[in-house]
């Protein structure tokens, strides 16, 4: 589904659950003067591909083709078993070749309205045609399959795209959260842990300087950025280990995100304090 800017749906759960894990530093720039320095950018230099205009969306970057392959010639890629990848389209291509090379290709639900995320099932016998449909926004919906929290799985690699990231590891999204809840989730269902690695692919000017002052310890970090013409490995950041903090968490999230609410009773099953915010 493409948005414009004037339509982008940005539900009020992803918005509330910015603004109770974060606080807006003041007298520095802000995330959003990033967002649209990037998407101005990209937009005026005619770096992007379709869907047109970039901006609220993760762009599909001129040469995203090309660090797709170069993620696929990476170590952590071939030694990878099961490989979560965003559904969008510059990241089409490492979804691709993860099914091409028989590995499981996990993306996320969308708007987590349903679950966490869905396998894809490429059919038996698949020719190279079936697979990249499997891997477009539309194969995704007809070549998959839920995964439940009962599932045990182990991802080796997230791959996802941004609107800017730093040398640093410091990414910034299109601002609707759900790359860090996502990932808050996985950390909660023993999902990911500290060697799961996280790559992002992106244009060579969406790698910018992000201040420190713009990151919180909820935001969900890359260990490699990804370009057309390098590969920049992010080292000194810690991922975030803290898994889902309930004590931020509104009834409303729970209402508005049911798989959210399967997984506060499984933790309270295990003993965990689950209390809600207020």
């Amino acid at each position: 589904m493409k948005f414009h800017a004037t339509e982008l749906p940005i539900p009020s759960i992803i918005t509330l659950w910015r603004a109770v894990m974060s606080a807006e530093a003041p007298n520095i720039t802000t995330k959003a003067a990033i967002r649209q320095h990037i998407w101005d950018h990209i937009e005026r230099n005619n770096l992007a591909n379709f869907p047109r205009p970039v901006h609220h969306r993760i762009p599909n970057f001129k040469g995203a083709n090309a660090a797709g392959e170069k993620v696929v010639a990476m170590d952590i890629f071939k030694k990878a078993k099961t490989i979560k990848v965003n559904p969008d389209k510059p990241q089409e291509w490492v979804r691709y070749k993860t099914l091409e090379e028989g590995k499981v290709l996990l993306v996320p639900t969308p708007r987590l309205k349903t679950g966490l995320f869905n396998r894809i099932l490429s059919p038996a016998g698949a020719n190279t045609a079936i697979l990249k449909k499997c891997a477009t926004r539309e194969g995704i919906t007809h070549y998959s399959a839920p995964v439940g929290l009962e599932h045990k799985i182990t991802i080796d690699l997230i791959v996802i795209g941004s609107v800017a990231v730093s040398s640093k590891g410091y990414r910034i999204g299109k601002g609707e959260g759900y790359a860090d809840m996502e990932y808050a989730m996985m950390v909660s269902m023993g999902a990911v842990n500290q060697d799961t690695v996280v790559v992002s692919t992106v244009h060579d000017c969406q790698v910018v300087d992000i201040p420190d002052e713009l990151t919180d310890e909820h935001d969900l970090m890359v260990d490699y950025i990804v370009t057309p013409t390098r590969v920049i490995h992010c080292q000194g950041h810690t991922q975030s280990s803290a898994g889902i903090q309930w004590s931020k968490v509104t009834p409303q999230m729970l209402k508005d995100i049911p798989v959210l609410k399967d997984l506060r009773e499984k933790e309270k099953r295990l003993g965990k304090n689950v209390t809600l915010k207020d």
